[in-house]
């Protein structure tokens, strides 16, 4: 909505703790918003035409490269066009509708036309396999897929008879969604049609069906209802006020680039239509594409995975390292850092604030570093919403420090996106914060994290009765490991599955060494092991550009990855990074021994999961010779 620097800012909700034995098991936070009794989100549209129909609420990078503001009342002409053209297609209420496609406005539009047609979108990511998705689309019983390319339309072909609800293949680039609209304008329906169709939708209806991408054997499909994404959204928008309604004078705004494919994109998505934030589009994350595309649209917040913030960060130290002024950044993110951590401190009444020393500093390194931390996210954002994994404290407390300020959460798709997040003006900095209000967190006896709340899911499709199997209990089991400290605030330590328990008997949580050492400049990914093994070791794969640039800084003759995995100086700098990633941990669970692989874990090589989460088993399977050679005399490295 249009900002105001009047409105008043919510009351902070503090949460109510239960402590079982003098340890925190139970968490929860009361709503802030009053759940939705009817309608849907079909609705979201014409509610905003009606309330202010001049208002823009997306935008559209056109053909010359330059934004065009699009209004709340030309998106619901829009809507309702294709919502008719879908209706004159012959789909019926209730029909699933897939969606495989990059983060573009026409992905958005077809969802909320979908949803005024009384249909179900079930995203498909354009990265999938054609087996994946006639997987998914089979399962679903999709009878309509819309494709952003016809490359991506035609790769069906193989699977295409094992597909037989699948009645219509659409094309963006082919102009099908354009097509759609105008069969809509000029069909005989009218527009009573779409809006009996929305009319008969309920909260409790189902909105989507999310397939989540799994570490092994086949995806399952989530079902979410109407009623989850509101009561996701409408609790959040309420909570990050200062996000969602105002930034001082400047109207918000945010350029989404993660997967609408994936929920937490699908959920800002849906929340910034909710509250009338202009929403940009970025198809592609090349950084050079999306680089340029954040400096065009200056958004004022940003949806960000870890991996995104890390990057601009070892950037920026990669810049002034080639300018000679390595040793200047570092001061900077140092004072950055402490500048964070003494405000974080003030608002828990801990502390002081920044004194006027540090306050100083901060000053100086504002216009030399800060400022082009900034520029590079497009020299607007003042906030940053980070979920996928953790950020960790040093990063966070080093953005907030530079003027970013980070609200860090903690989901799942079956939990609609964000469980718990960071409250604004209470951030505890290193956590995931408290539960959204209206959530409930447990800790279970053996550290298992429950979930409770309205945007828990329906159940998982079964697509042999096409209907959701309803969660027989009250709390959602995450499978993720986590504690709650003496104020609530939740932080996760790893997955259930994931823990590795060593011959010794000592159990290790992955998680924490694997993300201090992605943040290393130099490497891409990395994956802890030691399950029934007598030590901790780990696989270490290295980041590209890092790599280019300290090649060129040491006057390596060579940067290909493969030239480098013997190479003593690395292996002699990464194995500073290792020790002081070990200094997380006990000596029992810290690193022993690692081995640097000469290809990345990728989606494409089928080590990661489109979410950029590793797939555990495919790694040990296909670098069983590598781990084999840690536990023993083979090319292990390291100490």
């Amino acid at each position: 909505m249009s900002p105001s620097p009047d409105t008043p800012q919510p009351a902070l909700v503090e949460p109510h703790i239960r402590p079982i034995d003098g340890v925190v098991r139970e968490c929860a936070t009361p709503p802030l918003a009053a759940p939705v009794a009817t309608g849907s989100l079909a609705d979201i549209p014409f509610d905003n035409a009606r309330e202010a129909p001049t208002e823009a609420v997306l935008s559209r990078k056109g053909s010359d490269g330059r934004w065009q503001d699009v209004s709340a009342g030309d998106f619901a002409e829009e809507v309702l066009a294709v919502a008719k053209g879908l209706i004159a297609e012959g789909l019926a209420p209730g029909d699933r509708l897939a969606i495989m496609a990059r983060t573009t406005y026409e992905w958005t539009l077809l969802d909320f036309a979908a949803w005024a047609a009384g249909l179900v979108t079930v995203p498909v990511y354009p990265t999938s396999s054609a087996y994946q998705t006639r997987w998914i689309v089979q399962d679903s019983g999709a009878v309509a897929l819309a494709a952003e390319t016809a490359e991506l339309a035609s790769s069906l072909g193989p699977e295409r008879d094992r597909m037989p609800d699948l009645e219509h293949l659409w094309s963006f680039e082919k102009g099908d969604i354009r097509r759609l609209a105008e069969l809509g304008r000029g069909s005989a329906l009218t527009d009573d049609e779409v809006h009996a169709r929305r009319a008969e939708l309920s909260p409790n209806d189902i909105a989507t069906l999310i397939y989540t991408s799994g570490t092994t054997g086949r995806p399952k499909g989530c079902v979410l209802t109407h009623g989850n994404f509101f009561a996701e959204v409408d609790n959040a928008i309420e909570l990050l006020h200062p996000v969602f309604k105002s930034v001082s004078k400047e109207p918000a705004s945010t350029l989404l680039f993660l997967p609408l494919s994936h929920v937490f994109g699908r959920m800002v998505a849906v929340g910034c239509l909710r509250a009338r934030v202009r929403l940009g589009h970025a198809p592609s994350i090349q950084t050079e594409d999306l680089l340029r595309d954040l400096a065009s649209f200056r958004p004022t917040f940003l949806l960000a995975i870890p991996y995104v913030l890390e990057k601009v960060f070892n950037t920026g130290h990669a810049t002034a390292e080639k300018m000679g002024r390595a040793s200047s950044f570092d001061r900077a993110a140092r004072i950055a850092v402490r500048y964070g951590e003494a405000v974080e401190a003030a608002q828990h009444g801990t502390g002081p604030g920044p004194a006027f020393g540090l306050r100083a500093a901060r000053a100086l390194y504002d216009p030399l570093v800060y400022r082009r931390i900034r520029a590079a996210l497009g020299g607007k954002v003042r906030y940053a919403i980070c979920g996928g994994s953790p950020l960790g404290r040093r990063l966070a407390a080093f953005y907030a420090g530079a003027g970013i300020e980070i609200f860090e959460g903690y989901g799942l798709t079956e939990t609609t996106a964000a469980a718990t997040v960071t409250p604004p003006l209470k951030p505890r900095l290193g956590t995931v914060g408290w539960p959204l209000p209206g959530t409930k967190v447990r800790i279970a006896d053996d550290g298992e994290v429950l979930l409770a709340g309205g945007q828990v899911f329906a159940g998982y499709w079964d697509g042999r009765t096409g209907r959701a199997v309803p969660a027989q209990r009250e709390w959602f089991a995450t499978g993720d490991v986590g504690e709650l400290d003496a104020e609530g605030y939740l932080s996760i330590t790893g997955r259930k599955k994931d823990l590795l328990i060593t011959t010794g008997g000592k159990n290790v949580a992955p998680a924490p060494l694997e993300d201090w050492l992605r943040a290393h400049p130099l490497v891409g990914q990395c994956m802890v092991l030691g399950d029934a093994r007598p030590y901790i070791t780990a696989l270490i794969t290295l980041e590209a550009d890092g790599i280019a640039h300290w090649c060129r800084m040491k006057k390596k003759q060579s940067s290909a990855v493969a030239d480098l995995v013997d190479d003593v100086e690395l292996r002699e700098t990464l194995q500073r990074a290792v020790d002081e990633a070990n200094k997380l941990v006990s000596r029992a669970e810290s690193i022993r021994q690692f081995t640097v692989l000469p290809v990345d874990f990728t989606e494409e090589s089928g080590h990661l999961t489109p979410s950029l989460k590793l797939r555990r088993a495919a790694v040990e399977r296909d670098f069983a010779e590598e781990i084999e050679g840690l536990y023993g005399h083979g090319n292990g490295h390291g100490r």
